[in-house]
C-alpha cells in the first residue's frame, strides 16, 4: 500500500485505490490514467478483506485527514513496515539485511498534539480539507486530537464571526503536556503563548504553535530513546533540532553538542531550554543546515543526528555531511520515500545501515516515523 493506496491490477493497468483494504474485492471507477498507472475510487465493496472494520469517524473518506481507518489496528502497522520496506528496496535498490520493527502508538486516537485548521469565518466552520480539494470540511469533532486542542477548536470556531476575514484562514495549534495550548495565525488576534512538554526523563521543552514539535504525545520519549540509541561520546552534531528534543538528552552523553536549525523562533526556545536544564555543552546556529553544512565552521563528530522536514535533507548536505564521516550516523524521517532516497547515498559511499525502526506517531494515517542507524564502513565520496 504505497502511501496508504491499495494496489490492483486490471487490463494492463496498475490501479491505486485509496481507503482499501489488502484483500478487498471492490467496485471502483477509474477517475485518472497516466500510461499504464490508473487511480480509481471505490463505489462498492463487493467483499471486504478481513482486515477491513467500520471506520467510527463520521468524516472518514470526506476529510483528507485520516486515511487508514478502515483497518485494524495490526494491519495499519503492518502496511506501514510494508510501506517503508517497499521505498527502501524499490526506489533505494537497497537489499535489507535488519528487519524493521514498528513501535505501536499506545493510544490510537486522542493522540495528536499539534494541528493545522482551516476556517472560513463568514460560516463559522472550521477543519480540515476535503480529500484530494481545496474545499473545507466543517469538522465538529476530531478524533485523533488530545482534549484540549479539540476544545480549543471549539473556542475558535465560536468566535469566528468576529473574525475579519472573508476567506479561508490557516490555524496552527499545539498543546503542551500541562494541558496548555498555543495557537499562531496571521488572520487572528489571538497571542501565540509558549507552553511546555515534559519528557519523561525530566526534560522542559519549551515551544509554540510557530515551532515545529512531534505530534503523538505518548512516543515522544520512545522516540528520543529510538533516535539516540547508546550513542555517547566526544562531539554530537543535531541537524535540524527544533527546540531541542533531541539535543538535551544528547547533552548528556557527550562532551559537546551542537544543535543547527533556521528557525529562530525554535533556537530561541531552543537557548532556553539548554539554560532551564543546566546544559553548558550546547551550542546552537541559527542558519540553515545546508549552509552550515558547507561552512568552514562544521565541525568533526562522532555522531549526527538529522531530523529534517518532510522534504529530506537537499543532496549537498547528504554529501558534506559524508565527508564529514561521522562513525555513526541516525536519520529521523517522516515520508520513506525521501529516507529511500538519502539512504542511497549514504549506502553508495561507504555506509551500513545497522538498525531501521518505524514508529506509529501517526494513526489512523498512512504516514510513518521512521529511524534508520547507519555506521561508517568506508571513507568512499562520489560526485
Amino acid at each position: 500500500m504505497p502511501r496508504g493506496l491499495g494496489l490492483a491490477f486490471a487490463e494492463g493497468l496498475t490501479v491505486f485505490v485509496p481507503l482499501a483494504a489488502a484483500g478487498d474485492v471492490v467496485r471502483a471507477k477509474l477517475t485518472e490514467i497516466k500510461g499504464k498507472t490508473a487511480f480509481a475510487e471505490i463505489t462498492e465493496v463487493i467483499e471486504p478483506s478481513p482486515d477491513r472494520i467500520e471506520p467510527p469517524c463520521e468524516y472518514f473518506g470526506t476529510c483528507g485527514g485520516c486515511d487508514m481507518m478502515q483497518l485494524n489496528y495490526e494491519a495499519q502497522l503492518a502496511a506501514k513496515v510494508a510501506m517503508v520496506r517497499d521505498c527502501i528496496e524499490r526506489i533505494a535498490k537497497i537489499t535489507l539485511e535488519v528487519p524493521i520493527d514498528i513501535i505501536p502508538s499506545p493510544e490510537q486516537f486522542g493522540y495528536r498534539l499539534r494541528a493545522q485548521w482551516h476556517a472560513e469565518p463568514e460560516k463559522k466552520t472550521i477543519g480540515y480539507y476535503r480529500r484530494n480539494s481545496r474545499d473545507l470540511v466543517d469538522v465538529k469533532q476530531c478524533m485523533v486530537l488530545v482534549p484540549e486542542l479539540q476544545a480549543e477548536m471549539d473556542r475558535i470556531r465560536g468566535g469566528l464571526g468576529e473574525a475579519d476575514a472573508n476567506q479561508k484562514i490557516q490555524i496552527d495549534a499545539a498543546a503542551g503536556s500541562n494541558g496548555d495550548v498555543s495557537v499562531y495565525s496571521a488572520d487572528l488576534l489571538d497571542p501565540t503563548r509558549d507552553i511546555n512538554f515534559a519528557s519523561e526523563s525530566g526534560d522542559r521543552f519549551s515551544f509554540s504553535a510557530r515551532s515545529f514539535f512531534q505530534g503523538n504525545r505518548f512516543l515522544i520519549d520512545k522516540l528520543i530513546e529510538t533516535a539516540i540509541g547508546g550513542a555517547a561520546g566526544d562531539t554530537a552534531l543535531d541537524l535540524y533540532s527544533g527546540v531541542g528534543l533531541f539535543t538535551l538528552p544528547l547533552a548528556r552523553r557527550f562532551k559537546n553538542v551542537i544543535g543547527v536549525e533556521d528557525n529562530e523562533h525554535a533556537v530561541e526556545f531552543a537557548d532556553a531550554n539548554a539554560v532551564r536544564a543546566g546544559l553548558e555543552n550546547i551550542d546552537f546556529y541559527a542558519e540553515s543546515v545546508r549552509k552550515y553544512m558547507a561552512s568552514a565552521e562544521v565541525s568533526k563528530a562522532d555522531f549526527v543526528l538529522l531530523d529534517p522536514p518532510r522534504a529530506g535533507a537537499e543532496k549537498d548536505t547528504i554529501m558534506n555531511l559524508i565527508k564529514l564521516g561521522p562513525k555513526q550516523i541516525s536519520y529521523v524521517a517522516c515520508e520513506p520515500s525521501i529516507l529511500a532516497r538519502d539512504l542511497k547515498r549514504f549506502v553508495e559511499n561507504g555506509y551500513a545501515i545497522t538498525s531501521i525502526t518505524a514508529l506509529d506517531l501517526f494513526p489512523q494515517t498512512h504516514h510513518v516515523e521512521t529511524v534508520a542507524h547507519l555506521v561508517r564502513t568506508e571513507m568512499v565520496v562520489t560526485s
